[in-house]
């Protein structure tokens, strides 16, 4: 059960739910990659020449530790990625990031002043973007790379209209 359906008050009912697109990791599962072959073509040079002057048990250390960094890369990206929740009901907008430090955000859908988004191209072509919540008297609250940040303002803007149309 999500962050959301969990601190639902009573009478209110999810009407929409998101969460970071999987740009977010992008970077991250590059990065792995990148520290994974490393370790593998220093684990093949040793084979490759078991001649060498240089110890093994270093080589294989060296390998070790990249290949257990390419993981711990990788893990972050995704754990990142589940980590973060946003979602839209019929009374508020609630996004909650982070597990251990954790940062949730709720605001009552009478209290929006403006919601805005932001697509680079490349957003555009893949689906994410930035949206920009501004209760009224208060500070624009900014969410990144948010997987299909469009339907979430409309979304945002149906509840607001008073359309409780679930998807």
């Amino acid at each position: 059960m999500s962050y959301v359906e969990k601190h639902l008050i009573p009478g209110e009912s999810v009407q929409y739910q998101t969460k970071l697109h999987w740009i977010v990791v992008a970077g991250h599962v590059i990065s792995s990659i990148f520290f994974a072959l490393l370790g593998i073509v220093i684990l093949v040079a040793r084979f490759a020449n078991s001649k060498s002057a240089v110890p093994a048990a270093p080589m294989y250390l060296a390998s070790v530790f990249c290949l257990a960094f390419s993981a711990l890369l990788a893990g972050v990206g995704f754990f990142k990625r589940s980590a973060t929740e946003m979602g839209v009901t019929n009374k508020r907008v609630v996004v909650k990031t982070g597990l251990a430090d954790r940062r949730t955000i709720e605001l009552l859908l009478s209290r929006i002043e403006s919601i805005a988004v932001e697509e680079p191209p490349l957003g555009r072509v893949l689906g994410y973007g930035t949206v920009i919540v501004r209760g009224i008297g208060g500070t624009p609250e900014v969410f990144e790379r948010i997987q299909n940040p469009l339907k979430f303002r409309e979304q945002v803007q149906q509840q607001i209209a008073g359309e409780s149309k679930a998807t």
